[in-house]
């Protein structure tokens, strides 16, 4: 049987993020992919000019539906603008008692543009950091979340990963793709280890959807039973790929999607 993967987050109407992108990564890890909308976005390569939050008694009945029917292995959550989005989320979870949660805090869209409100960042700590095995944020989220100026030297990531964890996280990855190095490196932090990724920059504007992608990479690669330790680094290397292969894509004006699927349309062509 396929393994049955759920992303609770926000619709990205030009396609390159939210659960159109962990859609796409689930499809192609190899899992079925489910979706909960917490919120629709009028959105394209070139920004969001436009967002409405889906009522919680709606996202409530939304996994209602999913959990009632389905045997979810993993759930990967994304955009949830408010703390009654937050706390509905987590109630839900718990509910359901869902064990394997990858947590991706999305602040901040590509474009800029932010998608998680001042006052949610508490609640997203209290409610969801608890119940997630991971947590993904990039350089700029760990800052927020902390408090503090964005790590500039690898030293600088891994503690603020270890000072996430601190928060209640279970464990925290990290990622480096938004650092002036040479290398995209990101850092893991889990069971008393830190383990780094590295992976060269790529020269390319066609990066929409990266944060979203890898969140829902590892959650596939869970839903295959991968530990966590490899499941960042099979990830890792998948995205590498998917960036690599971007401007094969052509898709928008402004900073366009990754290519999920660089290596199955490859073999199909």
């Amino acid at each position: 049987m396929i393994p049955i993967t759920l992303t609770i987050a926000g619709s990205d109407s030009g396609g390159g993020a939210g659960i159109q992108a962990d859609l796409k990564t689930f499809s192609a890890l190899g899992t079925y992919g489910a979706s909960v909308l917490t919120a629709l976005t009028a959105q394209n390569t070139l920004g969001v000019t436009a967002i409405h939050d889906v009522p919680t008694d709606f996202i409530a009945a939304q996994m209602d539906a999913v959990f009632s029917d389905l045997d979810v292995k993993v759930v990967k959550i994304g955009m949830l603008l408010q703390p009654a989005i937050i706390e509905t989320v987590a109630a839900g979870l718990r509910k359901y008692n869902v064990d394997q949660i990858v947590l991706d805090p999305v602040m901040v869209a590509e474009s800029g543009d932010p998608l998680l409100a001042a006052d949610a960042v508490s609640s997203l700590v209290e409610h969801l950091f608890p119940l997630a095995t991971l947590i993904t944020p990039n350089l700029h989220e760990a800052a927020c979340l902390l408090n503090k100026n964005m790590a500039a030297t690898n030293e600088a990531m891994e503690q603020q990963a270890i000072a996430l964890q601190a928060m209640g996280a279970n464990s925290v990855l990290v990622k480096g793709g938004h650092s002036t190095g040479r290398d995209a490196a990101d850092v893991l932090v889990s069971d008393g280890e830190a383990r780094w990724y590295s992976a060269p920059f790529i020269d390319t504007k066609n990066t929409h959807g990266t944060g979203c992608s890898l969140s829902s990479a590892i959650t596939a690669r869970l839903a295959h039973d991968d530990g966590l330790f490899d499941a960042v680094e099979t990830s890792k290397q998948w995205l590498t790929g998917a960036i690599q292969h971007a401007d094969e894509l052509a898709v928008g004006k402004g900073a366009g999607p990754v290519h999920h699927f660089h290596s199955l349309w490859k073999q199909n062509s």
